[in-house]
């Protein structure tokens, strides 16, 4: 099984939300997720539009799962670097 770090919708139309989640790539957009490690609200004010759990994310890395360029992108901009190398 391949792991990857993406987002899941959530929401209603115009109002999205979206869960950090790991999930096996073959599984759909909205399928069953393995582990939900964070969220990401785009319409909230700067400071509250994402948390994520640092430590579940290293821990899935280390395992070898891939991380979606959007996902990369919000652990850049909380200060989690990750190289492409071992993405």
């Amino acid at each position: 099984m391949s792991a990857s770090l993406r987002l899941k919708r959530f929401g209603t139309k115009k109002r999205p939300y979206y869960r950090i989640v790991v999930m096996d790539t073959r599984t759909a957009r909205d399928g069953r997720a393995i582990e939900e490690i964070g969220f990401y609200h785009p319409i909230e004010a700067e400071d509250k539009q994402v948390k994520v759990d640092l430590e579940k994310v290293r821990y899935w890395v280390d395992r070898g799962a891939t991380v979606s360029d959007t996902v990369h992108s919000l652990l850049n901009k909380q200060g989690f670097n990750l190289t492409r190398a071992s993405v």
